[in-house]
């Protein structure tokens, strides 16, 4: 068999029947594609079925058509390589839930203004760099300890840490690229146990927050570039690499990853991705690898 189609359903909502299963390997035979037997990576959660012959894309098309309405996302992946050797991953919207700029900005009564803003260049309306120039300027005054107190606020995506410390475990890379602040990329770092984090430095002057950022500023160009250079130094190619982010600045990334995924993602982001994980949570990385759940890091605090 030369792929996967793996389903996979939210770890909060484990609805993943033999019905479904079984619908989506008859999609698979009636897309021309003859489908092995099943193997649940998780009970109700995650589920391979081994497929050749066929259009891949006419068999993810097919599986997605019989899965209708329900919660569980699909993805197809070739059988060689599944399980990549580097993890790129955006961090705001992505592996936290926040914002932080957005979050800022609503303290000082200009939070719609700044999510605005923030909307527009995650969708690809505007220019990034634009975009989180105006947005920074709008922060100016602040004082660093509070920006670094702020991290309280930082919520962590489910499945996040369970997504670091697995494939960690299992000898990749990790790194964290964030067209934020780096305050804040380096606490995800430490608390999800990235290997490195790269994100955008804010000029201080008397420890207050000027408006300004230090240049260059990393955008999409520069988190591509960041992804190209941590597998270089480690002797890989692209399609060693699985990228995850949910903006229009991340799809350099996505598209030139091996496995690109656009996770919970803005239309332009999840129009452009190999890969669309709408329902489950981060863990939903590692069951499109192939990960079983017995192979995942021991539960982790607050994951």
């Amino acid at each position: 068999m030369s792929h996967f189609v793996t389903l996979i359903a939210n770890p909060a909502l484990p609805r993943l029947s033999d019905g479904t299963v079984t619908s989506a390997r008859w999609a698979l035979e009636d897309a021309g594609a003859d489908s092995g037997e099943p193997d649940w990576l998780s009970p109700q959660v995650a589920c391979d079925i081994p497929f050749g012959g066929g259009e891949p894309a006419a068999a993810q098309a097919a599986v997605k058509g019989s899965v209708g309405r329900l919660p569980v996302d699909v993805a197809v992946t070739g059988a060689g390589n599944r399980r990549k050797r580097l993890l790129v991953a955006d961090m705001e919207s992505t592996v936290i839930r926040n914002e932080m700029v957005d979050d800022l900005a609503d303290l000082l009564g200009v939070g719609d203004t700044v999510r605005r803003i923030t909307q527009q260049a995650m969708n690809g309306e505007i220019p990034f760099r634009e975009a989180l120039a105006v947005r920074v300027e709008m922060l100016g005054g602040l004082e660093k300890e509070f920006l670094q107190a702020f991290c309280y606020r930082i919520e962590f995506t489910p499945g996040a840490r369970t997504l670091v410390r697995t494939m960690g475990n299992h000898g990749a890379l990790t790194a964290l690229v964030s067209g934020g602040f780096r305050i804040y990329s380096e606490y995800v770092r430490r608390e999800c146990g990235f290997d490195i984090d790269v994100a955008n430095d804010v000029v201080l002057d008397g420890g207050v927050l000027t408006g300004r950022l230090v240049h260059p500023v990393l955008g999409a160009d520069g988190k591509l570039e960041a992804m190209d250079a941590f597998l270089a130094d480690r002797g890989l190619g692209r399609q060693d690499a699985l990228a995850a982010g949910d903006g229009a600045n991340d799809i350099p990334m996505l598209q030139a990853a091996g496995a690109g995924v656009a996770f919970r993602a803005k239309p332009a982001a999840a129009a452009a991705a190999q890969h669309r994980i709408e329902h489950g949570d981060l863990t939903a990385l590692l069951y499109l690898q192939g990960y079983r759940r017995d192979e995942f890091a021991a539960a982790v605090s607050g994951d």
